[in-house]
């Protein structure tokens, strides 16, 4: 099974959790196993199904990594919740989630949610007095001090992002929060961001 600090810290390479429950965003979730895995992070894929298979939101079926019973007591740099509808419902309704996001919120640890899952942020209380953006018609339910219509937004130790089509985005800030700006623009160049970005500037000049 992928992730969890095991070993002295120094020897370790950065970790992280993506959850991943029936009804996800595939596009969101697997952006994240992916493109962090390119970066070299140490990703866990985490089923909160009674088994590891995962039915998203389009009906693409994902083979998790390990099943949440496996992956709640230990510890990663990173959690991660994709959106999608049922998924970031149950992720919400799920009391051992909640429990470690505040965990990780406790020590400081990075928290990433995206499109619709800043709703297990709310249950969570994680959200007040924080900026933070989502999907679009979810900020009335959400309690941060101030919403922001960026792609992506980051408060310290709180990244936010607001759907689908940000989802490289997203993994890129992720990436930039554990591995710093280096490792980011390595990973922007490589999956050819840069590219895309270039001709979309040179489109609209």
């Amino acid at each position: 099974i992928n992730g969890g600090h095991s070993m002295k810290k120094n020897e370790l390479k950065k970790t992280a959790l993506v959850f991943a429950a029936d009804g996800c965003e595939e596009i969101e979730a697997l952006t994240q196993v992916d493109f962090l895995r390119r970066a070299g992070v140490e990703v866990t894929l985490c089923s909160v199904n009674r088994s590891r298979e995962i039915h998203g939101a389009h009906g693409i079926v994902i083979l998790g990594d390990a099943l949440l019973s496996e992956c709640k007591d230990k510890t990663y740099d990173a959690l991660i919740t994709p959106g999608g509808l049922p998924g970031s419902e149950t992720l919400r309704d799920h009391p051992t989630v909640i429990a470690m996001l505040q965990t990780q919120a406790e020590r400081g640890g990075l928290i990433c949610s995206i499109c619709a899952s800043p709703i297990v942020l709310e249950a969570a209380g994680l959200t007040r007095g924080r900026v933070g953006t989502s999907f679009p018609g979810f900020e009335e339910g959400l309690s941060y001090k101030e919403y922001r219509e960026e792609i992506v937004w980051r408060d310290g130790n709180l990244i936010t992002a607001r759907g689908p089509a940000t989802s490289v985005y997203f993994a890129l800030e992720i990436v930039r929060a554990l591995l710093g700006e280096e490792a980011a623009e390595k990973l922007r160049v490589d999956i050819l961001q840069n590219l895309v970005e270039e001709q979309i500037c040179n489109a609209h000049q």
